[in-house]
């Protein structure tokens, strides 16, 4: 039977448009009702479909994370990932890199001359070393201390804070599918440590859980994990009294701030929320709570 739907100039039917995912409808339910923060939202709206066209095709690494070697990683304070590990495409990561900085100069995040260098390291065959080497720089870093031998000498692809940025948001999609496969495991219980279990990376967000328990996330790989609800994972402060606590009127963001070391980090409180946290979405929503711990005098 002849079909009479429309079709394109390849004689096919049209794709049908892919709905927006929950980050999508969250940004845009924060920049209707935060006008404000605008900028900041459509920012992150480009870096979420950048992510979702990536993030299907990044296939589940191969990791050998049996309860043996999670426990004495655990024991040891070092991350399970190295970075041979990780499923890199590198056509797929230099256009990634070349992207995000498409992104981050479109909303003024990059001036004119950081991007043409990072466009420039974006079609350069030097790449997988850079990223290898802004990765190791944190991870190897945790194993070198464990076994308490002198620092990793650094190298330049850690120490330009421009390149770590884009490659940061670059490997995400790569990241946090290498944390899917840690994030099931029960043994992840057993890692109470301030840095991440798998990638060695800082904390950037936290979420309270309806057990009122604080879970970290890591700003690298997006891996959460369980640490004490009043201890700073930066300097491991955990006298009550030096740690300062405030949140938004409606309680749905907290920030827990030191004393000792003046940093902070920002949580979710998902007691009085119904959807799970959501970083891309929060880390924007928050924004205002930067500026404000800022003006307190500490720093993230």
């Amino acid at each position: 039977m002849y079909d009479r739907r429309v079709t394109d100039q390849g004689g096919r039917p049209p794709r049908p448009a892919r709905s927006e995912s929950r980050e999508t409808v969250a940004l845009r339910a924060i920049k209707e009702e935060h006008p404000e923060l605008a900028d900041a939202v459509n920012m992150h709206l480009e870096l979420v479909e950048l992510y979702r066209r990536v993030q299907g095709r990044v296939p589940l690494p191969s990791l050998d994370i049996s309860s043996d070697i999670l426990k004495r990683h655990a024991a040891e304070a070092r991350p399970l990932l190295r970075f041979e590990d990780i499923p890199l495409d590198l056509t797929e990561l230099r256009l990634l890199v070349r992207q995000t900085a498409d992104i981050l100069r479109r909303h003024g995040a990059l001036d004119d001359d950081d991007y043409q260098r990072v466009q420039t390291l974006g079609r350069d065959l030097k790449l997988l070393a850079a990223a290898g080497d802004w990765y190791r720089s944190v991870a190897e870093s945790h194993a070198v201390a464990a076994v308490g031998a002198a620092h990793l000498p650094s190298s330049p692809g850690a120490e330009d804070p421009v390149v770590g940025q884009v490659l940061a948001l670059a490997m995400r999609p790569y990241l946090s599918r290498c944390a899917e496969v840690l994030q099931q495991r029960e043994e992840l219980s057993g890692w109470t440590h301030p840095h991440c279990a798998l990638c060695g990376g800082e904390p950037d967000f936290s979420v309270i859980t309806p057990a009122a328990e604080r879970h970290l996330i890591c700003g690298r790989c997006a891996l959460r994990w369980k640490f004490e609800s009043l201890t700073c994972p930066y300097c491991r402060n955990s006298e009550r009294a030096r740690i300062t606590s405030f949140a938004t009127t409606d309680g749905q963001y907290r920030v827990y701030a030191c004393d000792v070391c003046k940093r902070y980090l920002k949580a979710y409180d998902g007691r009085r929320t119904t959807r799970p946290v959501m970083p891309m979405v929060d880390t924007v929503a928050t924004l205002p709570l930067d500026a404000a711990a800022m003006q307190r005098g500490y720093s993230s």
